[in-house]
């Protein structure tokens, strides 16, 4: 049998101990290559697009000769007014993508010695640098379809006479929410954050090609689908697949996204689940894929990503 991927040395190519031993002036050449990979890692100008700066190597800054504009090489990008070194910024981005069902705050604040909300705030830019990959995709082919609930915990009353069913609408909290993900079978994939499930049809509608075969469950929420694609339907209740139908590839998102919720996050819900569930298809995704490649993968959506806006503000070391 096989050695599984994750378990082999080819999965394992870069660790902190190789980032940190690089120093410091090698992470920032890294973070250089990154921002201006057309010009081998020299400066280009963010507001002129002159390429030809002066060098502040006291600061690390430049200076641009045209409009003299003085930037750095994280200016404009998701990792604007950072106050962390170059090597714990790469530190934290191998961090992040090193587990599997994602990484805590809290266990990064201590690994990294930083105050937990400057780990909270810099995993959540992370996240956001994540979200590019998903814009504008269009999915063809085969497209497994599911939702899932999250949130919304109610908990029960000591006395097994005093309990109510969770069961039932009135008894809930309001804060649950349902995930959609939509999987490409071997390509890639699409969360959603909506109320029930119907809801996300017309997100079906925006994302997935007219020619797609779509696999769905028996749910109620997906007989609107059979109006547009060949929709195709697989009831749970006798089988998990059927004649080759079957939404496993949804189901395996969502085994890593419950992971995710009880074992590491805990609470994921409300404004945070989108990130959050964003975060566990970037993931699924790239399971095969080594950390090294992971990680320079994210740092470098992360050098291209604007300033974020959602994530902005001083966060202290």
């Amino acid at each position: 049998m096989a050695q599984h991927f994750l378990l082999s040395a080819k999965a394992r190519t870069l660790s902190l101990a190789k980032v940190f031993k690089m120093g410091e002036d090698a992470a920032y050449g890294v973070f250089c290559d990154m921002r201006w990979p057309e010009t081998d890692g020299e400066p280009i100008c963010p507001r002129c697009g002159c390429t030809e700066a002066y060098h502040i190597s006291t600061r690390r800054k430049f200076k641009c000769v045209a409009c003299h504009h003085q930037f750095s090489v994280t200016s404009g990008t998701i990792f604007a007014s950072r106050k962390l070194s170059y090597t714990d910024l790469l530190a934290a981005i191998v961090l992040f993508v090193n587990g599997a069902k994602g990484i805590s705050a809290l266990q990064a604040s201590r690994d990294l010695d930083v105050q937990y909300k400057t780990a909270f705030v810099l995993f959540h830019k992370l996240r956001e640098a994540m979200q590019r990959e998903f814009a504008d995709a269009k999915l063809e082919g085969t497209v497994e379809i599911d939702g899932g609930y999250f949130g919304g915990y109610v908990k029960p009353e000591n006395r097994k006479a005093d309990r109510k069913d969770r069961r039932l609408s009135f008894n809930r909290s309001g804060k649950r929410q349902c995930v959609v993900i939509m999987r490409e079978r071997k390509g890639r994939s699409l969360p959603f954050v909506v109320r029930n499930e119907g809801d996300a049809v017309p997100f079906v509608r925006d994302h997935v090609a007219n020619l797609a075969t779509i696999h769905a469950d028996e749910g109620s929420g997906w007989d609107a689908l059979h109006a547009g694609w060949d929709t195709r339907r697989v009831n749970h209740s006798i089988a998990f697949k059927d004649e080759g139908v079957c939404t496993n590839q949804a189901e395996s998102y969502f085994s890593r996204l419950r992971r995710m919720e009880t074992g590491t996050h805990h609470h994921i819900a409300g404004p945070y689940l989108y990130a959050y569930a964003g975060e566990a298809a970037w993931r699924e995704d790239n399971r095969r894929v080594d950390n090294g490649g992971q990680a320079m993968k994210l740092a470098f959506g992360a050098m291209a990503s604007r300033q974020s806006r959602t994530w902005a503000g001083y966060w202290q070391r």
